[in-house]
């Protein structure tokens, strides 16, 4: 057949046609992803060693990078609000429940309220302790130490504020949850991270950690602290102060001298843990600490 021939040059063109679909095929198919940049092949189960490492490398060299080297950790409730926020919630549930004061609901509301109310002390502690802490950073830049939280609301976000109001910077690490965790507004941009596993989490609040400052708090703070005690019991963990922040609540919760008299943990165990009443004795173990 005649090159010149229409028929001809149809076939040629229907076979040029075909042969750039397929290569077109080929470069759109999975196989052809390069494997870092192929979110299917990342999240199959055989992959997880190489997730786990990618979450730990990224804070790691961005904080290196920064040469954050000391950390001053703050947990606590996440349900906790400020007084300016706890107090309009009372006002609000105050004026609802006048319009139907036989109403249970709203009666509950208003309880809710006005414990959020009583509790908002808490996160005006722990902005304040974050100032004071930050203040000293600022002041002294040799023996810095950042405040760095969990990155959502409550004691979280009261932390990061109190480095923030002050002018200074905080970490914040995220943690991916079934009713998605959003990061608080006052994390420093740089420093605001986000994790899938809790572990590797964990191993960052405590890589850098100087201190540890927890507030009242749930099943986490439970979690977080607990963990903590374990590994400095062990020597896991360098040793740093164990905070504990309101000794009556912490006293209420936890009967530590039953875990001493009842010989599951050893009466120096206690030494690990100091309590206090206010944001200015939680800062001052610290410096007792560290000699600042």
């Amino acid at each position: 057949m005649s090159a010149d021939n229409p028929l001809y040059q149809r076939h040629l063109s229907s076979a040029r046609e075909a042969t750039e679909q397929q290569s077109q095929d080929l470069l759109e198919h999975p196989s052809y992803r390069l494997a870092f940049a192929d979110d299917d092949f990342l999240m199959q189960d055989e992959l997880r060693h190489v997730r786990l490492q990618l979450e730990y490398l990224k804070p790691q060299l961005i904080l290196e990078q920064h040469q954050i080297k000391a950390t001053v950790v703050v947990f606590g409730s996440a349900r906790f609000v400020s007084r300016q926020q706890a107090e309009l919630l009372v006002t609000q549930a105050q004026d609802q429940l006048a319009l139907a004061p036989a109403d249970p609901q709203l009666q509950q509301q208003l309880k809710t309220a006005e414990r959020q109310l009583k509790n908002s002390c808490y996160y005006e502690a722990a902005a304040e302790f974050s100032r004071l802490v930050t203040e000293h950073s600022q002041s002294c830049p040799e023996t810095a130490l950042m405040i760095i939280s969990g990155g959502g609301p409550g004691i979280m976000e009261a932390a990061n504020k109190g480095a923030y109001e002050t002018g200074g910077q905080s970490i914040g690490l995220n943690i991916v949850l079934p009713h998605e965790q959003k990061p608080n507004p006052y994390i420093t941009p740089e420093f605001c991270f986000r994790f899938h596993y809790f572990a590797i989490r964990k191993m960052h609040f405590l890589q850098r950690a100087r201190a540890l400052v927890a507030f009242p708090g749930g099943f986490g703070t439970l979690d977080e602290l607990f963990e903590t005690l374990t590994l400095l019991q062990t020597g896991k963990a360098n040793t740093v102060p164990v905070i504990l922040y309101d000794k009556n609540f912490w006293s209420r919760l936890i009967n530590f001298d039953l875990l001493v008299e009842e010989g599951l943990i050893k009466a120096e165990d206690m030494q690990l843990i100091q309590f206090v009443d206010t944001p200015e004795q939680a800062w001052q173990a610290i410096c007792h600490c560290y000699q600042l």
